[in-house]
């Protein structure tokens, strides 16, 4: 292969067989369980990376299914994303994410920045209740309830909710162990249809774990879940914050 035909081809690893596709992303039948709580309000400092600003001591834990995902397969995810302002706009900032496809791990660290962990999270309906769990290698970190389709939502605010901005750190390391990128991220999901949305009441619990640390930010009171089915697609995001650059000049 010469240096023409690498430069030609290179986008992810491996070279002659990369871990994912090129974006776009579609997600069909997406469903999300999303409690929101409140958490220390100290803790959340500690995580938040500036020049992003909490918005009030809010997390929002999720559990997603995502039964067809376009190049990704079938996989589901779960972690913590907090409710913050950049330069004035709101947005969320996804802390940590857990999830049990290898392909979804490399394309979402790799392209965006997303925090991906590999774990054991799952999303189930049992009777009367959604049921969220996330397990690290056998070891139960989260446990969610809510009620299955409890009180219909108005669909129209939900897509609204869906239209604001992600932010994401996105770290590569160079080959000295230091960061060669070390930028804030910003994305959207775009082409966004709402199948259905519903609140309900709702559970949390999050246990310590030295790998997943979400109990880091804890559960003082739930204030409220949505559950979401849509499809929806991510298709890239912008550089809105470069560390390295700002610490240069």
């Amino acid at each position: 292969m010469t240096e023409e035909e690498v430069r030609a081809s290179a986008y992810a690893m491996p070279l002659t067989s990369p871990a994912y596709p090129k974006p776009p992303f579609r997600f069909v039948n997406r469903e999300f369980v999303i409690i929101a709580y409140r958490t220390d309000p100290a803790a959340l400092a500690r995580v938040v990376p500036a020049p992003l600003v909490p918005t009030e001591p809010i997390v929002k834990y999720e559990f997603i299914n995502m039964p067809d995902s376009s190049g990704l397969g079938s996989y589901t995810e779960s972690g913590q994303v907090i409710p913050v302002t950049f330069k004035g706009a709101s947005g969320g900032f996804t802390h940590a994410m857990y999830l049990d496809s290898e392909a979804g791990i490399a394309s979402g660290r790799e392209l965006l920045g997303f925090p991906k962990v590999l774990a054991q999270p799952k999303l189930a309906v049992r009777n009367d209740a959604l049921v969220g769990t996330l397990d690290y290698n056998g070891v139960r970190v989260a446990t969610a309830t809510m009620g299955y389709k409890y009180k219909p939502l108005d669909l129209a605010a939900v897509e609204k909710t869906l239209a604001a901005p992600g932010f994401l750190l996105k770290i590569l390391p160079h080959v000295d162990g230091s960061a060669r990128v070390c930028e804030l991220v910003k994305y959207y999901v775009t082409d966004v249809v709402v199948k259905g949305a519903w609140t309900g009441p709702a559970s949390l619990e999050l246990h310590p774990h030295c790998f997943a640390p979400v109990a880091k930010l804890p559960v003082l009171e739930v204030l409220s879940a949505t559950h979401i089915l849509t499809d929806l697609s991510i298709a890239g995001g912008e550089v809105v914050h470069d560390y390295l650059y700002a610490s240069a000049s």
